[in-house]
C-alpha cells in the first residue's frame, strides 16, 4: 500500500495546464506557473523560467556545479512560502521545482548540505552516477530551508524560533506536501513514485523523512548523515586537540596541528595501514574493503632506535592511537565513535584529512587538552541539537508498513562524520525493528573505502544508488551491490557491498573489473 494523501487539496492555475492525459509541460504551462495559487499556502512564486534541452545551469548560486549529462527541457518553478518578518531579517521557505517537458512520474526531494540557507539548482544528483534525477525525467525540489545565509555554515538564523524549526524539521516535510501539490495541478496526476537523495545535512534531512514523515516517500537514500552535528564536533575536536600534545607551537605558542605528524609520518600511518588491512578482501590493491576486519596497532610503527622517516616515536604512536579512539568521560563511556582506520585519512577531497587534524570549525583546533564531560553538558544543553538530532529515533514500523524503503551509504575516511556511527544507528535500527533479516527487507547501508565527506579520497566515490533504489521500489529487486567507479583509480570498478558484507577477490579474473568480485562476510 502506498499513502499519497498529502498530495489532496484544490491548487488553482489561472493559464492552461498540461492535460490529465500527458505527462508533458510546454513553455506557455510554465509561464502560466507565475500566477500559481496553493489553497491554504501563503505562496510567492519569485520566477518561472523555461529551460530548453542541454541549456546551461543558471549561474551565481552557491554550490551550483556544471554536469556532464545534458539536461531536457523543464520548466523551473522558484518561490518562497510562508514569507514573514522574524527576528533581524526577512525569512520564508525558498524552494525551486523543476518540471521536465517529459515527465517519467517520479518525484524526487533533493537534501540539502551544511547550514542551508540557498536554493540550489534542483538536479537530483546525489548518488545518481553521472545522471542526475532530472537528466532522466524526475521532477525535482529542492530547497533553503527558511533562510537566506551568508555561506554553507551562516548560523545567524538561529536567532529567529520559527527559522531554527524550520531548518530543524519542518521546512522538508512542508516543501514536500506542496511540491507533490504543484505537481498534481501540472501534469494531471500525482506522481508514481516519490524518493529522497542526499548527503551531509541532506542525509540527515532523509532520515527525517522516515521518521517524522513516514508516508511522503516511497525510497529515501542517506549519505554520510549529518545526524548529531554537535556530537561529531566533539569527535572532530578531540583528533585536533590530542594530536596538538604533540604539535609544535608557532611563535603566539600555539600548536600546530597539521604539523604534528610530519608527511613521511603521515604517510608511514597510511603504509602501516595499508599492510596491515589491504590484503583482508583478497587482493593488495590500496583499499580496505573489509572495514570490520582492520585492526591495525600504530604500535607497529614504533622506530626501534632513533626517529627517522618510516615510523613513529612512542608519543606519536600513542598519541594516534588516542585520537582515533574516540572521545569518552569522566565515567569512561563513549560519547563519539571513534574513527575506521583508513587510506583516506591524511587527505580527502583535497583538504587535510584527520591525520592533519581534519577539518575543525572554530578554535578548537589551537587547544591541548579537552573536557569531554563539558563539551557533552554543553552539546546536551542546546535545544537545536535535541531538534535537528536524528540518531535517536529507530522505529520506523509506518515508513516500512507502506513499502518504503531506506538505503545509507557513507566514506570511510569521511573526517566530519565517523561512518562507525552510522553503523552504530543502522545496528540500532536493525535491533529495533525485527532483526537483520527483516531489515534487510526495507533497508542496506553501503561503505565506500578511501572516501572523504560525501565524495572525494583515494576512493571509488562514483556510483548510482538512484538506478539501485529504483528497482529495489519498483521491481523489488533489492541491492545486494552497487558498482563503483572513480577519478582516483582509472580503468577500476568495485562492488560496493551491502553492510555487513564486503567486496572479496575471488581469486581470478581482473583485479581491477567488479566481476572478479563478490560480496562476502
Amino acid at each position: 500500500m502506498r499513502i499519497v494523501s498529502i498530495v489532496s487539496g484544490a491548487v488553482l492555475l489561472c493559464a492552461s495546464v498540461a492535460s490529465a492525459q500527458t505527462l508533458r509541460t510546454t513553455p506557455v504551462a510554465c509561464d502560466a506557473l507565475r500566477q500559481l495559487q496553493v489553497a491554504g499556502v501563503a505562496l510567492s512564486v519569485t520566477k518561472a523560467e523555461w529551460f530548453a534541452a542541454g541549456a546551461p545551469l543558471p549561474s551565481g548560486r552557491r554550490g551550483a556545479a556544471p554536469v556532464a549529462t545534458k539536461l531536457p527541457a523543464y520548466c523551473r518553478l522558484d518561490g518562497v512560502i510562508d514569507r514573514r518578518m522574524g527576528a533581524g531579517a526577512t525569512y520564508g521557505i525558498g524552494f525551486a521545482l523543476a518540471l521536465p517537458e517529459d515527465w517519467n512520474g517520479r518525484f524526487l526531494f533533493q537534501g540539502g548540505g551544511g547550514l542551508n540557507g540557498s536554493v540550489q539548482n534542483p538536479l537530483g544528483a546525489s548518488a545518481a552516477g553521472e545522471r542526475p534525477a532530472l537528466a532522466r525525467g524526475f521532477a525535482v525540489v529542492s530547497t533553503d530551508t527558511g533562510h537566506q545565509g551568508t555561506g554553507a555554515f551562516d548560523g545567524s538564523f538561529r536567532q529567529d524560533q520559527q527559522a531554527s524549526l524550520d531548518f530543524a524539521y519542518v521546512a522538508v516535510g512542508r516543501v514536500a506536501e506542496i511540491a507533490k501539490r504543484i505537481i498534481v495541478q501540472h501534469y494531471g496526476k500525482p506522481p508514481d513514485r516519490s524518493y529522497f537523495a542526499g548527503c551531509s545535512t541532506g542525509g540527515r534531512e532523509g532520515m527525517l523523512m522516515t521518521q517524522r514523515y513516514p508516508t511522503y516517500f516511497d525510497g529515501v537514500i542517506a549519505g554520510a548523515p549529518a545526524m548529531r552535528t554537535s556530537y561529531s564536533g566533539i569527535g572532530d575536536r578531540w583528533v585536533a586537540v590530542t594530536l596538538n600534545e604533540i604539535a609544535p607551537k608557532n611563535a603566539q605558542g600555539q600548536p600546530v596541528t597539521r604539523d604534528a605528524l610530519s608527511e613521511s609520518d603521515k604517510k608511514a600511518v597510511i603504509d602501516g595501514i595499508v599492510n596491515a588491512c589491504d590484503a583482508n578482501d583478497g587482493v593488495k590493491d590500496g583499499m580496505i574493503f573489509n572495514v570490520a576486519a582492520c585492526s591495525f596497532d600504530p604500535k607497529t610503527l614504533v622506530c626501534s632506535g632513533a626517529k627517522t622517516d618510516g615510523c613513529l616515536t612512542a608519543a606519536q604512536s600513542a598519541t594516534v592511537a588516542k585520537a582515533f579512539a574516540g572521545p569518552k568521560d569522566s565515567k569512561g563511556r563513549q560519547v563519539y565513535p571513534g574513527f575506521a582506520w583508513d587510506t583516506g585519512l591524511a587527505v580527502t577531497q583535497g583538504l587535510p584529512g584527520l591525520l592533519h587534524g581534519g577539518q575543525v570549525v572554530g578554535g578548537g583546533a589551537t587547544t591541548v587538552g579537552m573536557d569531554v564531560d563539558e563539551a557533552v553538558a554543553r552539546v546536551s544543553d542546546d535545544p537545536a541539537e535535541a531538534l535537528s538530532t536524528t540518531s535517536r529515533w529507530t522505529n520506523l514500523n509506518t515508513f516500512t508498513s507502506h513499502g518504503g524503503k531506506l538505503m545509507f551509504w557513507h566514506g570511510v575516511s569521511d573526517p566530519w562524520f565517523s561512518a562507525l556511527d552510522t553503523i552504530d544507528y543502522y545496528s540500532r535500527m536493525t535491533q529495533a525493528n525485527g532483526g537483520p533479516e527483516q531489515v534487510r527487507g526495507w533497508s542496506r547501508l553501503f561503505l565506500s573505502p578511501g572516501m572523504g565527506h560525501c565524495a572525494g579520497g583515494p576512493s571509488l566515490d562514483t556510483f548510482d544508488a538512484l538506478t539501485a533504489m529504483v528497482r529495489w521500489v519498483e521491481e523489488g529487486v533489492a541491492p545486494e551491490s552497487i558498482p563503483a567507479t572513480g577519478r582516483s583509480f582509472p580503468g577500476r570498478s568495485r562492488p560496493l557491498c551491502a553492510y555487513p558484507l564486503h567486496a572479496h577477490y575471488k581469486g581470478q579474473g581482473n583485479p581491477e573489473d567488479a566481476a572478479s568480485f563478490e560480496c562476502r562476510p
